[in-house]
């Protein structure tokens, strides 16, 4: 079958193509890096992150040779941090299972810690040049106005069409062009709000376009509230240390440094379920207020700093005494680094 799109999307994307560093050289280890960085983050905003980590881990074994708290530090501010960790892990793996080479065949990339069939798919095209299809979501906006696919943009059936039509379309040998033209072509052109469609190389076989129908399209589920969770942080003082304590793992922001904390229940003020929770007897002080938005809830967050001689019993497994000069070097989620930064400018 000859291809309605893939002609000219080839020609506008030779033209038009963004030019980024792991286009230029696209080997493995860089390209994978970059592709994991841009999920869920802008483009604009993961580039300094990327410079710095190749500038710090340039190679796959200086990756899987670094430790996790330094590798997170890094990544610090860019969110999703489980990227971050699967990025160590592979690293490790790919080290210790395939010689330190990203392999190559879609099946094994796919086994490696936070890679999925976007970025296997992304991986195997652009740095190895395989006929492999890459869906990200700019990619599916095309997609969905182009061929007008009515079906809710996060079903199991939508994303199988999505796939199914990358994978008609791909001219062969020429997967690395045609996966980036789609999503350069998302990413600018064929935006969510108004499309610059009369700029478009595919308007002339659009198909929502034609039917009018290029703002419905992705078809996307109705939103829902966001949960918001009230929380509050007792950031412990002794002298010129404060008390922090590692999150588990495996958890949301696994391996990031927080101060003790809990979240608020009923209309009891923030102070008395911080000292009955953690047993403390000092009278707090109010540092701020703070808020972040997470992909999935909300949390506004209130901040009070005590004065103690000793750890309270219900905190004394697993907190740390850390100077406050020192806080700067932990890896922190915004929350705990937003207090951290009003300890550091002389509220402790």
């Amino acid at each position: 079958m000859k291809s309605l799109i893939a002609e000219p999307l080839l020609r506008w994307y030779a033209s038009r193509q963004r030019s980024l560093p792991w286009r230029t050289r696209p080997e493995p280890y860089a390209v994978w890096v970059a592709e994991i960085m841009a999920q869920q983050t802008r483009l604009e905003s993961m580039l300094p992150y990327y410079q710095r980590w190749m500038a710090r881990f340039p190679t796959l074994r200086s990756l899987a040779k670094a430790e996790q708290q330094e590798v997170l530090g890094l990544w610090e501010g860019l969110g999703y941090y489980s990227r971050a960790r699967n990025l160590h892990r592979a690293a490790q793996t790919v080290l210790a299972d395939y010689g330190g080479q990203l392999p190559a065949r879609l099946e094994d990339l796919r086994r490696l810690p936070g890679i999925g069939a976007y970025t296997a798919g992304a991986i195997a095209s652009l740095a190895f040049g395989l006929d492999a299809p890459a869906v990200d979501g700019n990619a599916i906006r095309v997609l969905a106005r182009v061929f007008d696919v009515d079906l809710p943009v996060g079903s199991g059936a939508a994303q199988k069409r999505f796939w199914q039509l990358a994978a008609e379309h791909l001219p062969p040998g020429q997967a690395a062009a045609y996966n980036q033209a789609l999503m350069d072509l998302g990413a600018s052109l064929c935006s969510p709000r108004r499309p610059q469609c009369d700029l478009c190389p595919l308007e002339a076989v659009c198909l929502a376009r034609q039917r009018g129908l290029q703002a419905q399209r992705p078809v996307r589920a109705l939103r829902t509230a966001t949960p918001l969770r009230r929380m509050a942080a007792a950031v412990l003082c002794r002298g010129e240390q404060v008390l922090v304590a590692c999150r588990p793992e495996g958890g949301l922001l696994g391996g990031l440094w927080e101060f003790p904390n809990l979240e608020l229940q009923g209309d009891q003020p923030a102070q008395a379920q911080l000292r009955a929770a953690f047993g403390l007897r000092s009278k707090g002080r109010a540092l701020g207020e703070f808020t972040h938005a997470y992909s999935h809830f909300k949390v506004e967050l209130q901040a009070w700093a005590y004065v103690v001689k000793q750890v309270p019993t219900s905190l004394a497994s697993g907190g740390v005494w850390v100077p406050l000069a020192d806080l700067q070097d932990l890896p922190m989620g915004k929350l705990d680094r937003s207090i951290a930064n009003l300890l550091r400018h002389g509220l402790e």
